[in-house]
């Protein structure tokens, strides 16, 4: 743990994988077929199809063009899979949601198959040619989106059978692209072996590699806070910041899930990916734009100059009764809470330290950046007592952002207390619905866009 280094895997440009003519581009007209692959599986029920469902319903999947494809082992009916998903999509009292419901789940088509077979696969690429022709599309132009809501183990066999039978068959303008989510692998080898297997079948603009925490609303806006806003930008260094603490926890355990957990643990489940994504995007200086490729490489110079972590400066422990889920080994040290600090070597946060937390079965589910500002000097008022100034963005639950600030309690003595000055989500954005994060991240991958997703081509080293 005390001798890594980071590593730096080149990745090829980002480019748009619509064919560019000597004219301009061609339009995206053809018919949108979004497969998703393990599909009676839990990510599918409880955030893919609820995300496509949000989609459909808010008019961003067009029921004219777009057609869904269930893939899966499981040997169920197209209905089956229908009722397996429809209490994860909406409150069926809800009549007009219902109705919209009724529509949505009319798109869905379910076939079943091996992960490693070409036989399942071209009764796949059947089912999606019959929708393609079905709704004139030229050969070619029409789009397909493969999504990948599978365990890691089995990426490159279902990669290989897509290559294989399921591409368009000739380039007119559409596309197919391929999402594929954390874990990536759980070690520097297994994910430079993904990378490589998945990277010899695709091109590397057709892969979205993505972290459903950067989806979320107030991650979205720290760039926004950092760079839109003249106040933060002369305080946002190691003159004025005491700390920066990143906290992610949960109020539940494993819940059945302790054979994939068991497997990663909270370090490499939550902290290597979602925390080190914040850690960036706090710590990061201004890119020179909003490209993908601007933003990755500054990401990559915070985490080249976080020095090697010392051993007493990490924690882990296990919650009690963990080891009581019969998916767990008896004899199981998974971690199931971590904290470490992470030191950046650089002229902005040199001394500061970055105290990342997570865990699970604690005793409240949050998850939060808390920035600790240094006392003030000279304290005429004596307060320091009362806690130093704070200016905290809570992610979730209850999206929010406050800043602790010392005032004069009102009355008539010099009395000093900390308030804050507080932008909670729910009161001021009343009626705004704020979009999950696998909504935010399935859209941008329809829409080619790639700065959203978890892209640093950065690996750690043994």
């Amino acid at each position: 743990m005390g001798s890594g280094q980071w590593h730096v895997e080149k990745r090829s440009t980002f480019r748009n994988d619509s064919i560019v003519k000597e004219y301009g581009t061609v339009l995206e007209t053809g018919c949108l077929s979004i497969i998703v692959l393990g599909a009676s599986g839990d990510l599918a029920k409880k955030k893919t199809f609820p995300a496509l469902f949000n989609l459909y319903r808010q008019g961003f999947l067009n029921p004219d063009e777009v057609h869904i494809f269930g893939y899966a082992r499981t040997k169920i009916s197209d209905e089956e899979l229908r009722n397996r998903i429809r209490g994860y999509l909406v409150d069926e009292k809800n009549a007009e949601q219902a109705e919209a419901l009724a529509k949505f789940l009319q798109l869905i088509k379910y076939v079943s198959g091996p992960y490693d077979s070409e036989e399942g696969f071209e009764k796949l690429d059947r089912a999606i040619s019959e929708h393609e022709i079905s709704k004139n599309s030229t050969e070619g132009s029409s789009r397909r989106l493969f999504y990948l809501a599978l365990p890691p183990s089995v990426y490159p066999s279902v990669c290989k059978m897509i290559k294989t039978c399921c591409m368009n068959k000739s380039d007119l303008g559409g596309w197919t692209r391929i999402v594929v989510e954390k874990p990536f692998g759980k070690d520097l080898e297994s994910a430079e072996q993904l990378s490589s297997q998945i990277g010899e079948l695709f091109e590397e603009s057709q892969i979205y590699r993505i972290d459903h925490y950067l989806g979320k609303e107030l991650v979205q806006n720290m760039l926004v806070l950092r760079f839109a806003n003249r106040f933060f930008l002369p305080l946002w260094n190691r003159d004025n910041i005491e700390n920066v603490q990143i906290v992610f926890r949960e109020d539940f355990g494993t819940e059945g899930r302790g054979g994939y957990f068991d497997e990663y643990g909270i370090i490499r489940d939550i902290i290597q990916n979602h925390l080190l994504q914040v850690l960036c995007l706090v710590a990061m200086e201004k890119p020179i734009s909003l490209k993908p490729e601007h933003i990755r490489d500054e990401k990559v110079k915070v985490l080249q100059s976080v020095v090697p972590i010392k051993d007493e400066e990490v924690v882990l422990g296990q919650y009690e009764g963990y080891r009581d889920d019969p998916t767990v080994p008896n004899e199981s040290n998974t971690p199931t809470f971590a904290t470490t600090i992470l030191r950046i070597h650089n002229e902005r946060w040199e001394g500061v330290p970055f105290i990342l937390k997570a865990g699970k079965a604690l005793n409240s589910r949050k998850a939060e950046i808390r920035i600790q500002f240094k006392d003030v000097p000279g304290d005429i008022f004596k307060c320091q007592k009362q806690g130093r100034n704070e200016f905290v963005i809570r992610l979730q639950p209850s999206e929010a952002m406050y800043m602790k600030l010392t005032v004069k309690q009102p009355g008539l003595e010099m009395h000093t207390v900390q308030s804050e000055l507080d932008l909670s989500y729910g009161q001021r954005y009343q009626g705004v619905s704020i979009p999950e994060a696998y909504e935010r991240l399935i859209l941008d991958t329809l829409r080619g866009r790639s700065s959203r997703r978890c892209f640093t081509g950065l690996t750690k080293e043994k």
